[in-house]
């Protein structure tokens, strides 16, 4: 009966179609050759960019609007398409616990001081982390989750010993775990949380090759430093340095009793956070890298951001 029915209505449909043609000496062109009749379709690649926003007193602003900053890519001035402030965005969690021999005697409170960040911070059903010992080599100790039962285990579990590898422990992390393609919806906000003296001396990946894959992967990176000499040392620069330039923030605790405290401000800041997206007025599709400047128009204001992305490619 159906194929009946299906073979009538073709006929019919045939029949109105060559009369149509009989009828108008000019037929309109079939739609592969005519560009109006074709669905246009065109590719927009939003930039997404989060930041926080202090004033010089260190304190988060959280009642701006799109029209108190310039967004700039690289030195041109861009439109923000969307503007808004974040503080319910799925949270997608990287704890990278350096356990190598120099920290040791400071390895307790890290791991206490994590848990109870994860603690405070994940949403069951909403909120994923995972958890990535490093010392000789990076070692995923906890693949995502959202149960703290397993969290705390693994955190518990890392044992110091070796040398550092920091590099390889947050290219890999990036790569493998934090790199979504395509970009996820709705929009996770990719936080790395590193606890390490910032000297790196078995990575087979250099410091630039780990921020590379972090830019690309549209990490965030937080790091709290395990100097506890109370003088700046080389690796506190490096930390300082990789998390400017993702958006994130560097930490330097004198005491260990301290790290509570810096893991509770990165839990505040994530919920303090505004999220803007511009259309790239650069159309090339060249996945060169190209740098975001936002600048408020209050000087008071200090703004951290990611420091660029790169563009999609071919």
């Amino acid at each position: 009966m159906i194929r009946a029915l299906t073979t009538a209505f073709l006929l019919c449909a045939l029949t109105v179609s060559l009369t149509a043609q009989q009828t108008n000496p000019n037929p309109p062109p079939a739609p592969s050759e005519s560009p109006a009749n074709s669905p246009i379709r065109v590719r927009v690649d939003l930039v997404q960019v989060l930041m926080s926003v202090t004033d010089k007193k260190n304190r988060t602003v959280i009642d701006l609007t799109k029209d108190d900053f310039h967004l700039f890519e690289n030195g041109k001035l861009q439109t923000v398409r969307y503007f808004s402030r974040e503080t319910d965005l799925p949270l997608r969690i990287a704890i990278l616990i350096d356990t190598s021999n120099s920290v040791r005697d400071r390895l307790r409170f890290e791991q206490e001081a994590a848990i109870e960040f994860l603690n405070d911070t994940i949403r069951r059903g909403k909120d994923l982390a995972f958890v990535v010992g490093f010392d000789v080599s990076p070692q995923l100790v906890q693949d995502y989750t959202d149960n703290m039962e397993k969290l705390s285990s693994a955190i518990r579990g890392l044992q110091a010993g070796g040398v550092t590898s920091l590099y390889d422990a947050i290219y890999f992390s990036a790569k493998e775990k934090m790199l979504f393609f395509p970009p996820p919806e709705p929009y996770l906000r990719r936080v790395m949380i590193v606890v390490s003296d910032g000297v790196d001396n078995q990575s087979e990946h250099s410091r630039e090759e780990a921020l590379g894959m972090a830019q690309r992967s549209e990490v965030t990176i937080y790091a709290i430093s395990t100097n506890r000499t109370g003088v700046e040392a080389r690796g506190d620069k490096i930390l300082k340095y990789l998390a400017e330039k993702t958006g994130g923030r560097a930490f330097f605790p004198f005491e260990a009793s301290e790290l509570a405290g810096d893991f509770q401000a990165i839990g505040r800041e994530l919920r303090s956070q505004y999220s803007l997206a511009y259309v790239s007025s650069n159309p090339a599709r060249d996945g060169s890298f190209r740098n975001i400047s936002i600048q408020p128009l209050e000087k008071n204001l200090h703004v951290r951001a990611k420091a660029g992305y790169f563009a999609p490619s071919q």
